[in-house]
C-alpha cells in the first residue's frame, strides 16, 4: 500500500448540524424527518459510507433532543455552545474536536443537504493527497459541499471562520489551490432553509 492510500484512510468527517432553523420557525434542521429518519442520521451515514473515519457531529440547537432521538452509532458528538453565532463557530468546534485523533484531513458536510450522499463524499475524499490538500465538490459552475481541508490548513481556517461565512473567506483567498471535484452527476445541492424547501424532504 502506498503512502497516499494510507493517508486516505485518515480523512475524518465533520458534520455541521447545530443550526436552529430560524427561517423554519425554530425547527432544528438536524431533527427534520427525511425518509422516516432525522436528517442528521442520513448525513452521518453518508459520511461513514463515504469512507470518513472518525465522524464528528457538531450539535447546538436542541442538542439534547438530537442525542435522545437520533441513532448515531460510532459518531463523536461535539457540543457547540456558541452555535447562535453562526456556522463559523460550528466549523471551529468541529475542527478543534479533531485534535489528537490522527486525522490528516477533515471532510466537512452540512446537515441540511439531503441530496448529497455517500457517493459525493467518497469522490471528494478521494481528492486527498497530503495534509495541505484543499478540495471541494462542484456542481456545474457552482462550488459547494462537501469540502475537504488538510490538517495543516485547519489553524488558518478556524482563524477566519466567523459568523455564517464558515470557510468562505478562506476558500476565496485560496481558490487556486482548490481541487474541484465534479459531483453534479451524483448529488443535488439544494438545502433546507425555508418552509418551501421542506418539499425536498421525502
Amino acid at each position: 500500500m502506498d503512502r497516499t492510500s494510507r493517508d486516505n484512510g485518515q480523512v475524518a468527517g465533520v458534520l455541521l448540524a447545530a443550526g436552529g432553523g430560524r427561517r423554519l420557525g425554530g425547527r432544528p434542521k438536524a431533527l427534520l424527518t427525511h425518509r422516516g429518519r432525522p436528517l442528521v442520521e442520513h448525513a452521518a451515514q453518508a459520511l461513514r459510507e463515504g469512507g470518513c473515519v472518525p465522524v464528528h457531529i457538531v450539535l447546538g440547537a436542541a442538542a439534547a433532543a438530537v442525542r435522545a432521538r437520533a441513532r448515531l452509532p460510532g459518531c463523536v458528538l461535539v457540543d457547540n455552545p456558541d452555535w447562535e453565532q453562526g456556522m463559523g463557530s460550528s466549523l471551529r468546534a468541529g475542527l478543534d474536536s479533531l485534535a489528537g485523533t490522527g486525522a490528516r484531513a477533515a471532510l466537512v458536510a452540512l446537515v441540511d443537504q439531503p441530496g448529497i450522499g455517500a457517493e459525493a463524499v467518497a469522490r471528494v475524499r478521494a481528492a486527498y493527497r497530503s495534509p495541505t490538500s484543499l478540495a471541494a465538490a462542484v456542481y456545474g459552475a457552482e462550488r459547494g459541499h462537501p469540502v475537504l481541508f488538510g490538517a495543516e490548513r485547519w489553524a488558518d481556517i478556524t482563524a477566519s471562520a466567523v459568523g455564517d461565512r464558515g470557510a468562505r473567506a478562506y476558500l476565496r483567498a485560496h481558490q487556486s489551490a482548490i481541487t474541484l471535484v465534479d459531483c453534479s452527476d451524483i448529488a443535488r445541492t439544494a438545502d433546507i432553509d425555508t418552509p418551501e424547501d421542506l418539499t425536498l424532504l421525502e
